[in-house]
């Protein structure tokens, strides 16, 4: 138990330690997106570094909500703080939700007005390729580390981070494009990625809502034949399982007979709670022992 409470601390400083390194990088990249979209006058780039401050931002509060996150289990939380995390993956559709309708209702409102699309010098672009290096560095990392630690939290800022990425892109296509007398090209290029932003939500949602309420980390036949495979189990039921911040828990009654030592049937019940952890990578099993 110690050793997995020292695994479950060094996980949450980790994970910080990713977010405070995507901090320094995302300011960066806001001050250059900002500089290039106010002096050419991008809704794109403009809304680009808006989004980007907004991933700064979740780099701060993701911070702090990994504290949370990663306390350990008391009386009111036995399960401990792991849906936290999954949490704040939410929050990101929120704020996902809240930036794409701000971003539709200015695409909509230039093409009504036929503003015309802003000219990006070299320079500019320049600028703009280089946020995109490091946006596309941003995601590999989070999608990295989120992979590693099993973070809900870093997984899903990946994908927001990926956003980023295709305004960026969608950015610079359009520039170039305007230059060969494609207009509209701006508030196209927003509308296009308000899509995008509805498909990262959407799997965002998709990996976050079955751990909120409490999906089977394992199917229960799963869980039943592995155990019944274990000298001296009859049979296994009433089996649930969970998951949460990239931790597996399970609980089990196993059916023994009922004639056996009690210390017999306790190693029986060890046996059982081994086997599951080895072949289904269940992290936390209680297994409860029934004489028949």
């Amino acid at each position: 138990m110690a050793s997995a409470r020292a695994a479950g601390r060094d996980r949450t400083a980790s994970i910080q330690r990713v977010f405070f390194g995507l901090l320094a990088a995302n300011l960066v990249v806001v001050g250059a997106k900002i500089v290039v979209g106010v002096s050419a006058g991008s809704l794109s780039v403009i809304s680009d570094a808006v989004h980007s401050s907004v991933d700064a931002l979740n780099n701060i509060v993701f911070i702090i909500l990994m504290r949370y996150a990663g306390a350990e289990a008391d009386a009111n939380h036995p399960y401990g703080h792991g849906k936290f995390e999954v949490l704040g993956a939410l929050g990101i559709v929120i704020l996902l939700a809240v930036a794409s309708f701000e971003l539709l209702k200015s695409a909509v409102a230039r093409l009504v007005a036929q503003a015309p699309t802003p000219h990006l010098t070299g320079l500019e672009l320049g600028v703009l390729a280089g946020t995109l290096a490091v946006n596309l560095w941003v995601a590999w990392v989070e999608s990295s580390k989120g992979r590693q630690f099993a973070s809900d939290l870093l997984l899903a800022d990946a994908a927001h981070t990926r956003v980023d990425v295709m305004i960026t892109t969608g950015v610079i296509v359009g520039s170039v494009l305007s230059r060969f007398g494609v207009r509209h090209v701006d508030p196209i290029v927003a509308l296009l990625v308000v899509l995008a932003i509805g498909r990262v939500s959407y799997q965002i949602l998709r990996r976050g809502v079955p751990v909120l309420v409490d999906q089977a980390a394992q199917e229960p036949d799963t869980v039943r034949q592995a155990a019944e495979r274990v000298d001296g189990v009859r049979s296994a039921h009433d089996i649930r399982s969970r998951l949460a911040a990239g931790v597996a828990f399970a609980e089990l009654t196993i059916k023994v007979a009922g004639h056996l030592p009690v210390d017999e049937a306790h190693d029986i019940a060890d046996a059982v709670e081994h086997r599951l952890k080895d072949d289904l990578k269940l992290d936390r099993v209680v297994v409860h022992v029934e004489p028949c």
